[in-house]
């Protein structure tokens, strides 16, 4: 019984060819250099993903969800959701704090912005660092415990954050109002490259990052996010993280140091959520304490496990759908649905509207409820699950 639970674990995956028990093994010389994951399929992946990701203006067209805002966020969230995914989906740890690393990104990034130069790429690499520096610091605490308790104190921490951010720290956050650009700011690195003076506008090799402009900088971010955490998720370090949420007292008793990885990830996930939040402040150069709220925090728990915990692309599937929710189903009002059922008769139309009416406008949260309840109970996977089902389900037709 011991033998079979340790070939089940993913640490005990490249002995298990030389345990000689499971059928179709190869030789261990062979077993030794293939690889876990193929390069092609993670190549044909990351192909597919970036045709998805800039093509959403034509797919999204007939969704009437292909403005660049709504595309901005939905890059963006995608980040935020694949960033805490390293942490959550292969880690097994559960925060409900990565709220206060999207907030201080955005921070830093509007001061860089302010202090330093209109051009995005020091803004982003600015609040990227400092969001980073800040998950170390509130990980290395958090993560002396674990389950609930972990979760609850980082969804302290965030809170904490938040009320600093509201009210004690408003020289550096400007409260309630929020942080801004603004005209007189002293911008060192501009005024000493001789700028000319114009709106203040973030802005990038001298394009003002405003409409599709901001969405293709957000695309490219959010391929490079996808990269990196699919080269963690194939990597040796992904493994000891799979490892971690599989059984990490079994690793802590064969000698295993687990805490340095799971801070290392909590970092990492700190850094996409920090970056996550630099866009936010380059498409909407405006940083506010509500970025910081539990709420937000929340969201990419439902971003994550809407789309499938554990996955590459569901986390980004989940940002999308919740995102869509948000910004389309809650502008639907009853003008918008009596024009959608006009082909009905009267009676007919207005039964509908009636049943319909409170899932949608302000009533969206319970489309999403209902949605994740369905999720939860019959795809516990997510949609990636989903879609794997559907995919077997004709594999057996073809067969």
């Amino acid at each position: 019984m011991d033998t079979a639970t340790h070939r089940k674990t993913p640490l005990a995956e490249p002995d298990a060819p030389h345990g000689g028990g499971r059928a179709g093994s190869l030789p261990p010389s062979d077993a030794a250099t293939r690889p876990l994951w193929p390069a092609r399929n993670d190549i044909i992946l990351t192909v597919l993903f970036g045709v998805a990701v800039f093509t959403m203006p034509i797919w999204l067209e007939p969704f009437g969800a292909n403005y660049p805002d709504l595309m901005q966020r939905f890059a963006i969230y995608g980040i935020f959701a694949i960033g805490f995914n390293i942490l959550f989906g292969l880690t097994g740890y559960l925060s409900f704090g990565h709220a206060a690393f999207l907030g201080v990104g955005s921070y830093a990034a509007v001061w860089s912005f302010k202090l330093l130069s209109l051009n995005i790429i020091p803004a982003i690499i600015l609040a990227t660092i400092l969001a980073g520096i800040f998950a170390l610091a509130i990980g290395y605490v958090s993560l002396r415990r674990s389950g609930i308790y972990f979760s609850i104190l980082t969804l302290a921490f965030a809170q904490m954050c938040y009320n600093l951010a509201y009210s004690v720290l408003t020289p550096i956050t400007n409260g309630e109002t929020g942080l801004r650009i603004e005209a007189g700011d002293p911008r060192i690195i501009d005024a000493a490259l001789g700028a000319p003076a114009r709106v203040p506008r973030p802005e990038i090799f001298g394009v003002t990052v405003t409409g599709m402009v901001g969405f293709w900088i957000c695309a490219v971010c959010l391929m490079v996010a996808f990269i990196i955490a699919l080269r963690i998720s194939r990597s040796p370090f992904g493994m000891m993280l799979r490892g971690i949420k599989s059984n990490q007292n079994r690793m802590n008793y064969v000698g295993v140091n687990t805490r340095p990885y799971t801070l290392a990830a909590f970092v990492i996930s700190g850094m996409f959520a920090g970056l996550a939040g630099a866009l936010l402040a380059v498409v909407d150069p405006l940083a506010g304490a509500e970025r910081l709220q539990w709420t937000a925090s929340g969201e990419v728990v439902l971003m994550t496990i809407l789309g499938g915990a554990g996955t590459l692309v569901g986390p980004f599937l989940g940002a999308v759908l919740l995102k869509y929710f948000e910004n389309i189903f809650s502008a639907l009002g009853s003008a918008t649905l009596n024009d959608v059922f006009s082909f009905l008769p009267d009676g007919a139309r207005e039964v509908v509207i009636t049943i319909v009416s409170p899932f949608v406008g302000d009533g969206w949260h319970l489309t999403l409820g209902v949605l994740f309840m369905l999720v939860v109970i019959f795809l516990p996977g997510g949609l990636m699950e989903g879609f794997r089902r559907i995919g077997r389900l004709f594999g057996k037709r073809g067969s």
